[in-house]
């Protein structure tokens, strides 16, 4: 009773919305640099007076309260300003994967509702078959805007009624804005790969936008002003949040139009770069880069990694390097990360190979995540911290889509039993530690024995000449499957079929060995991970029908 006259009201509740630190960089730092590209230097001060015209821009438009604006963008200064600029309309960012092909992304223009596109020049001319063919699906045809890129030589046909600039010309960043009425409200929309069927659109809310963009500050010990290099794609879980992380920290956005060794490691150097978030494939290309390339880095860089388990050669190759790496585990329906492999201090002093294999399982929960747990799925109960029994990862929390956009099935089943079932399989080690094992259609079954694809690829990534590798599983006549690895070695290398096979003899059991490796250029996504369901189809194995 004692609190029965104290109620919320404008002075002691707002909802949480990441968009808060841009004013607060703004005010408090607004000289200091927000954004570099190429030549491009520009401050926070600047950075939230283009939003604020981006915002009032679309809404002079005649854009609503929750319509859609998707943009078709590369790590570019718009990319950044769309984060904000979107949602202080009061609008709802559809960030879409730049290296989808015209139906898929004309599937996510009418599913979605895309009322406004903003598209880069190198991009136009997929993107305008995109819109055409959403626009036939019967999508009200919306205001393409092009995004001219003034730092580097990029080419691209006009598609747009105007461009960039004359869009924020029409808004006057002193114009009132909607504001954030509930942190329920939509603040992203994200489209998964599809690639068993239609993509799901994956809706965020502000609250979760904010808890994920807190956590990863809490997780990487993010201090003032980190220097952040856009090797992660933009469009990726919107960043994995970190527009608005580096937001809050005040810090600089590097952008980087293409993920290369050479400009990577060149911004670093000249940027004083200390943060970069990329899947496994960015960091093994960095580890693999010739020694020239690597000179001259002065400051420690922390290097986030995510989008699938990280082999243990990965994570020892950046260790020499000097680079500090943070494993955290997520998917899109949870923000991007929603767990990390929080680092213990009595690891310190462990053999760099059992420091890398601790390193390499996906951990706990976030600071702002509630609950992150493996679950036997058909009993919902936990399954016993012995490092050996198998059930799925399962989240529940703030760190949480809101579902999926007119799929009410899909989404009932997502949360079925009160928990997001992420189809990953995993163990719990004694420690409290989440070990992921595989997805739990990437799992092998040979003469009724489970083979983890994971555990086999990690063996292979230690092979001196191997770059990439995946494992499937292929039809056998007596066991049913067994391994298939495909391999893509490193520039310059060598290796034979039985090469391989002798190498993975000497450090797996028998059953485990792959029966066959296939050598080749692999099959990634824009996000690095490697295609399994295109390895699958390859292998014909049992799975391929899901592609």
């Amino acid at each position: 009773m004692h609190d029965a006259d104290l109620t919320p009201n404008a002075a002691n509740h707002a909802p949480l919305t990441p968009l808060i630190f841009l004013d607060r960089a703004a005010d408090v730092y607004p000289r200091r640099t927000a954004i570099v590209h190429g030549a491009l230097r520009q401050t926070w001060g600047e950075t939230r007076e283009r939003c604020r015209r981006l915002a009032s821009a679309l809404l002079r438009r005649g854009l609503q309260r929750g319509d859609v604006v998707a943009v078709m963008l590369p790590n570019v200064p718009a990319m950044v300003e769309a984060h904000f600029g979107v949602p202080l309309a009061g609008l709802v960012l559809n960030a879409l994967n730049t290296r989808l092909d015209t139906e898929s992304l004309a599937y996510m223009l009418a599913h979605g509702g895309a009322r406004a596109v903003l598209v880069d020049p190198e991009l136009a001319g997929v993107m305008r078959s995109a819109v055409e063919l959403a626009v036939q699906q019967g999508l009200p045809a919306p205001l393409v805007v092009d995004v001219a890129e003034a730092q580097f030589d990029v080419a691209g046909p006009r598609i747009g009624s105007l461009d960039y600039e004359a869009l924020l010309a029409e808004g006057d960043s002193a114009d009132a804005l909607p504001g954030v009425g509930d942190e329920w409200d939509s603040i992203a929309l994200n489209y998964t790969s599809g690639t068993t069927g239609k993509p799901k659109g994956v809706v965020y809310s502000h609250r979760g936008a904010y808890a994920n963009a807190v956590s990863n500050i809490l997780e990487w010990d993010m201090p003032k002003h980190p220097v952040y290099l856009w090797t992660l794609p933009m469009f990726h879980c919107n960043g994995w949040c970190f527009p608005w992380t580096v937001a809050a920290r005040a810090g600089v956005n590097v952008c980087l139009r293409k993920v290369e060794a050479q400009a990577i490691f060149e911004r670093i150097r000249s940027e004083g770069v200390t943060h970069y978030c990329g899947a496994p494939i960015v960091h093994n290309l960095l580890v693999n880069a010739p020694a020239e390339l690597k000179t001259g880095i002065a400051q420690t860089v922390r290097a986030m990694v995510a989008g699938a388990a990280p082999p243990a050669a990965m994570i020892e190759g950046l260790h020499g390097m000097g680079f500090e790496l943070t494993h955290v585990y997520g998917l899109t329906e949870v923000y991007g990360p929603a767990s990390v492999c929080a680092w213990q201090a009595d690891w310190d002093d462990l053999p760099l190979s059992e420091r890398a294999r601790l390193n390499a399982r996906q951990g706990v929960r976030y600071h702002l995540q509630d609950g992150t747990t493996v679950l036997d799925p058909g009993t919902m109960q936990p399954v016993p911290h012995d490092g050996e029994t198998m059930g799925e990862v399962m989240f529940r929390g703030n760190i949480m889509m809101k579902g999926y956009l007119a799929n009410p099935q899909a989404t009932a089943a997502a949360f079925a039993g009160g928990w997001f079932h992420t189809g990953d399989l995993a163990v719990v080690d004694p420690d409290g530690y989440i070990k992921i094992k595989d997805r739990s259609k990437d799992i092998i079954i040979s003469g009724g024995e489970n083979i983890s694809s994971i555990e086999v690829e990690d063996v292979l990534y230690r092979h001196p000449a191997v770059m990439v590798a995946g494992v499937v599983a292929m039809p056998d006549p007596k066991w049913g499957e067994t391994p298939c690895a495909f391999v893509e070695l490193k520039p310059g290398a060598q290796a034979a079929e039985e090469d391989i096979i002798d190498f993975c003899r000497k450090h797996l059991a028998g059953f485990k060995v792959p029966r066959r490796v296939v050598f080749g250029e692999m099959p990634k996504t824009s996000t690095g991970k490697i295609q399994k369901y295109t390895l699958r189809a390859r292998a014909r194995s049992r799975d391929a029908i899901d592609v």
